[in-house]
Order: structure tokens, then sequence, then C-alpha cells
């Protein structure tokens, strides 16, 4: 079986470059976007890890994981991508008849857990947003956890809290779960840990950790954050942290939950991806 799975991380690497034919959905969003971008993956280099096996009958059903590394091209610019797939291949006799990757299911949240208009009268909280250390602790734990803090099954969010942290955006707000953004001591507000209530504390906060809404990606800078909500039904599902530039000026992203690294910010070639997408991106306030 483990050589089966090495043919197939091979036979996955040479369809994402048009060495093979491609049946998959995925690959060819992602063939698409890079297109239109001007840009190509000129090499890919996947690696795999078996994380559970189960077996019934003759069936086995073994759920791993894929590190995809892309080494694209855009104009002069070289970059590296990196993305982990979960997936899950199953065995009949010892013959693979089905491989597909895991889904990444968003809750919804209950509305009364966001805090969507906060008039906060706290003291102000003056900082400095030190915008290459949120990009290197996001480098750092793109695809890793940090054990001071919890890990959460959609960890996207609480990544992205993690990251602004690092960059000396100031908590507040402890013990209120509904209030400010805050995480300590194994609890952690709702705008902390749930996608939704953070894009709201971004759009609404006027003291410590504060934001303003840009509408063009390139506007954003480095340690900058994007918001998701992939069916455009009002309620943001995913965050990203802006940690590169490709060739044309735009957003490289990093992210939790689907971990990935200098990924292009549209998220076309992401599986939760439909045409209803909405977004939200937010450059960080700071006291300097």
């Amino acid at each position: 079986m483990r050589k089966q799975l090495a043919a197939k991380l091979e036979e996955r690497s040479e369809q994402f470059v048009q060495r093979k034919k491609v049946e998959e959905e995925k690959i060819i969003k992602k063939q698409q976007s890079l297109k239109k971008r001007k840009a190509e993956i000129v090499k890919v280099m996947a690696t795999g890890k078996i994380f559970s096996r189960k077996r019934e009958d003759d069936q086995d059903q073994i759920y791993y994981n894929v590190h995809l590394k892309y080494f694209i091209k855009q104009g002069g610019l070289f970059y590296l991508e990196e993305e982990i797939e979960n997936r899950k291949a199953s065995f009949f006799k010892g013959a693979v008849y089905e491989d597909v990757e895991l889904p990444v299911i968003y809750p919804k949240e209950e509305e009364r857990n966001y805090l969507l208009n906060e008039n906060s009268q706290e003291q102000r909280y003056p900082f400095y947003y030190d915008r290459l250390k949120a990009v290197r602790y996001a480098e750092r734990w793109w695809n890793d956890y940090n054990p001071a803090y919890k890990k959460f099954e959609v960890d996207c969010t609480n990544y992205i809290s993690q990251c602004l942290h690092a960059g000396g955006a100031p908590m507040r707000g402890y013990p209120n779960r509904s209030k400010g953004w805050w995480h300590q001591y194994r609890s952690w507000s709702y705008s902390w840990a749930v996608a939704n209530s953070l894009k709201g504390h971004l759009q609404t906060s006027t003291v410590g950790l504060k934001a303003r809404e840009v509408k063009d990606p390139m506007q954003l800078q480095l340690g900058d954050v994007i918001c998701y909500d992939f069916q455009g039904d009002g309620r943001f599902d995913h965050n990203t942290i802006v940690t590169g530039k490709d060739a044309a000026g735009m957003p490289l992203v990093n992210a939790h939950t689907y971990n990935s690294r200098m990924r292009y910010w549209a998220y076309e070639d992401s599986s939760a991806y439909t045409p209803n997408i909405k977004y939200k991106m937010f450059t960080i306030i700071d006291d300097a």
C-alpha cells in the first residue's frame, strides 16, 4: 500500500505541472488561476504521511496528509508555495479504488457569540505593530501549533490572532468572552478564535487592535488580514494573513485549518471556493 501511495504522490505532482491527464477539479482551478496571473508551476514536490488506518472486511482506509511544495514562476520572480492536503485512500484487496481530499468544514457559529458593535469606554492601548515579527511568526507556525495556545479543530482565526499578537497587538477585554480580543489561562474571546467575530472586531474596534478596511488587495501590507465568506451568506468562515507579494504586487497569504503558506490571496483553487465568495480586507492601524 505504501508503494501505491508513493505512486499516487508522484502522479499528483506531475498533474500539477500538466505532465499527466488532469481530472481533479482542484488541479484544474489552480492551473486556471495561475494562467490568469501569467504564472506557472515549474516543479512540484509531494511527500506523504499516514496518520490513521481503518480496516473492515477486505477494505482498508488510509488517512494521510500530503505536503505539497510548488515552485512558481511569474515574470522574473520565483517563489515557493506550500500546502497540506488531508486525504483518504480506500483499498479493496490491496488495490486503490478511491483517493480523495477530505473537505474542510467551516462551522457556522451562533450569531449571539459575536460582538459586532462594540463602543468601548476602555482606556487607550497604544502600540506599534511590528509587521515583520507578525510575518516571522506566521512562517514559523504555518504548519505547526504553538503549545502556549489551545489548538482548535478549525484553527484559522486562532492562528491569525497569534500572528497579530506576535506583531505587538495588545489584548483587552478579559474575562468577558464577548468583549475585546484576548487569550488567557486557556480561555479566549470569541474574536480571538471565531472567523466572523474577528472580522466584526476589526471593523468596529477603536482601541487596542484596530484596522481600516480597504477594497483593493494591492493596498494590503505584510501582516494585514483577509477575511473570507465562501458562501456569500454574510457570515465569514476563514481568515488569512499577508506574508508576501507576487510579481504583480498581489498578496500571498498564510493560513491554518487548511495549512498553507505563500498562497495566492483569492483562494480560487480552494475546495471551499464558490462563485458567491466575498472578501473583507483589513490593514492594521497602530500608533506609529
